[in-house]
């Protein structure tokens, strides 16, 4: 079962492969980098990582690029699909961006944040946003992560304890503890049980 819309997910994948087609390197993060590490739920907007300034002022002359200093971040509008472009030393995300942009892989063409560092990136969305929508996709993206992919949870606690980010482990454990959305999973409450065990343990 889908989050979102079908027709603006479609949209919205047209849209990145149409980017990816242009040639200038960005990195995926939030939702479309969740489906592409486990193939489940499409996304709607697209959230990308520009690693590289000059890459701003060649967006500047194709689209319609506007600047967000409260969110810092920078935005492109297709209709109802948000492209949101994040920088180095302006963007504020969970985990540095110049941190971030050295821990990628390339999953059917495309640079992706590994799964370790997108999961402590949902998280930090996700209890910005915990009461919206968008946080309850966060959820059901944080347990497709744990569900679908191999997690390094040592790397994981790692990465918490590198960037003072240690309750994020226990706030995990929470979103686990309190899963209900089971239907977009595709799991009963029986398998569901069995894995949620697992996944306590493994985070520690």
């Amino acid at each position: 079962m889908q989050f979102w819309n079908s027709q603006l997910t479609e949209k919205s994948w047209n849209i990145m492969q149409d980017i990816k087609k242009e040639g200038w390197r960005f990195i995926v993060i939030g939702g479309w980098a969740t489906y592409l590490w486990t193939r489940q739920h499409k996304s709607k907007d697209i959230d990308i990582i520009i690693p590289d300034f000059d890459t701003l002022s060649v967006l500047k002359k194709k689209y319609d690029l506007k600047k967000n200093d409260h969110l810092k971040k920078y935005e492109i509008l297709f209709g109802a699909i948000d492209v949101d472009l994040y920088v180095p030393y302006y963007s504020q995300l969970t985990l540095p961006i110049e941190i971030i942009a050295k821990q990628t892989s390339f999953v059917e063409g495309f640079e992706v944040i590994k799964p370790e560092v997108l999961l402590i990136l949902k998280q930090g969305a996700e209890q910005d946003r915990s009461y919206s929508v968008k946080g309850q996709k966060d959820r059901i993206d944080i347990m497709t992560l744990l569900c679908f992919t191999e997690i390094d949870f040592a790397w994981y606690r790692q990465l918490l304890k590198t960037h003072h980010l240690e309750p994020y482990r226990l706030k995990l454990k929470n979103i686990i503890q309190t899963f209900k959305d089971l239907k977009y999973l595709e799991m009963n409450a029986q398998k569901y049980a069995k894995i949620k065990k697992d996944l306590l343990k493994k985070i520690g």
